[in-house]
């Protein structure tokens, strides 16, 4: 697999909320096909399911589980994204939850931009095998 647009982009230049941007939705996609590959299921209940995943607190416990896999550019790339002055405060979780999800999103939207999906296939495995 490769990226969707597959155009060049200049992730080193990309400031961690752009990056968190595409995360997220990266981060959703994986979750929506873990969910719909796992079983057949009316949309609402896919729905919440998936809401419970990509939560902050989820995604700040995601971390936990990967934080010890992290090459020493990946961590940094998580920090630059949890340290990421957002302008926004968080509407259902603590503000450190906030802040870690942020940092995923923006670990799991550079390593897409650069087209590492096995890489990102890697890591989400871990952070699923709880959620199967």
């Amino acid at each position: 697999m490769e990226r969707l647009f597959n155009k060049e982009c200049d992730t080193e230049n990309l400031s961690p909320l752009t990056l968190a941007f595409v995360g997220d939705t990266v981060f959703d996609l994986f979750v929506r096909e873990q969910l719909i590959c796992q079983a057949n299921r009316p949309v609402n209940a896919l729905h919440s399911s998936a809401t419970r995943l990509v939560k902050a607190s989820s995604q700040s416990r995601a971390m936990d589980k990967i934080i010890g896999m992290l090459t020493e550019k990946e961590t940094t790339i998580f920090k630059r994204g949890r340290n990421a002055h957002t302008n926004h405060r968080a509407k259902n979780a603590s503000e450190g939850d906030y802040h870690r999800a942020t940092g995923l999103e923006a670990l799991f939207g550079y390593l897409y931009l650069k087209g590492e999906i096995e890489r990102l296939r890697e890591l989400f495995d871990v952070i699923s095998q709880d959620n199967e």
